[in-house]
């Protein structure tokens, strides 16, 4: 009896140590007797014992290898070191497994030999400025290649390109220098245009100077005339007062004869006689009458 429940425990104890639970994004190769039986998925199960075993594990989550730098010459003979990072995915556990020994050495051999193959087609300043070309082209070569492996290449970066220390100088200098025309060109487009601002600054004020001189030659023509305007007014006004007060002619020439007394009684040795008075007798009668009436 003891014998019996010594069994039973047994095989409790080796069914429970050949239950495997396969967590998501995980699978596992099983083989029976040495060969392949089937892929196991995400769940339960249970493997007869002595007779199944798991051949391997895999993930099928997306993965990442950076490898090392590999030296490449390019189409002009210079020799850069050049690293690359694969993204790839399982998709077939049963070909990864069996299809060839170490997949992951074997990728990294691949995309050595890729990469060294489509740099050998491009020149120095192709390989600097194709890395979207580059892997385009690696990511296809890749994918196809590892198929029968089981493997998809989602994705392939170079991530550096380190040409020679002495190639390295050169593009410095180079890049130096057209940073230098840059500026060169920058700084005579700006003192062009500074000039080409001092000259328009220059022509406007020429410009508003001319019309404020015009202005005030404008406005003083204009003064001149209104005061020429006024004093004929003036002269006009003056002859129509004279014209109503109904001046004859005798008052006329009295006035004309006091104004050359004045000028007698002066300290001016010179007495100038109107070219109006014809007559002077005449005006010297009427003012000595005019004289003794007063008296």
């Amino acid at each position: 009896m003891e014998l019996i429940y010594i069994l039973l425990i047994v095989i409790i104890v080796v069914i429970i140590l050949n239950i495997r639970i396969v967590p998501q994004s995980k699978a596992m190769v099983i083989e029976r007797l040495g060969a392949y039986i089937q892929t196991w998925q995400t769940g339960l199960h249970i493997k007869i014992p002595f007779i199944d075993r798991i051949a391997n594990k895999v993930t099928l989550k997306e993965q990442t290898r950076d490898f090392a730098p590999q030296p490449v010459i390019t189409k002009d003979n210079v020799t850069m070191q050049i690293d690359t990072v694969v993204y790839f995915q399982i998709t077939d556990p049963k070909l990864y497994t069996y299809g060839i020994e170490n997949p992951i050495s074997a990728i990294e051999n691949l995309t050595a030999t890729t990469l060294r193959n489509i740099i050998g087609d491009l020149e120095l300043d192709e390989t600097l400025t194709s890395r979207d070309l580059i892997n385009t082209h690696m990511r296809t070569i890749l994918d196809e290649a590892t198929d029968p492996w089981g493997i998809k290449v989602n994705r392939v970066e170079v991530k550096n390109i380190l040409p020679p220390r002495d190639i390295q100088d050169a593009m410095e200098k180079q890049m130096r220098a057209e940073r230098e025309r840059r500026e060169a060109i920058l700084r005579a487009e700006g003192e062009k245009k500074a000039a080409i601002l001092r000259a328009e600054g220059e022509k406007e004020s020429a410009i508003l100077i001319a019309e404020a001189n015009k202005e005030r030659q404008i406005r003083e023509a204009e003064g001149k005339a209104e005061a020429i305007v006024k004093v004929k007014k003036a002269e006009a006004d003056g002859l129509k007062l004279l014209k109503d007060a109904k001046i004859d002619e005798a008052v006329l020439k009295l006035k004309s004869y006091e104004a050359m007394v004045n000028v007698a009684n002066g300290n001016s040795t010179k007495i100038i006689i109107p070219s109006e008075m014809q007559n002077l007798a005449s005006v010297v009668t009427t003012a000595k009458e005019l004289f003794e009436d007063k008296k």
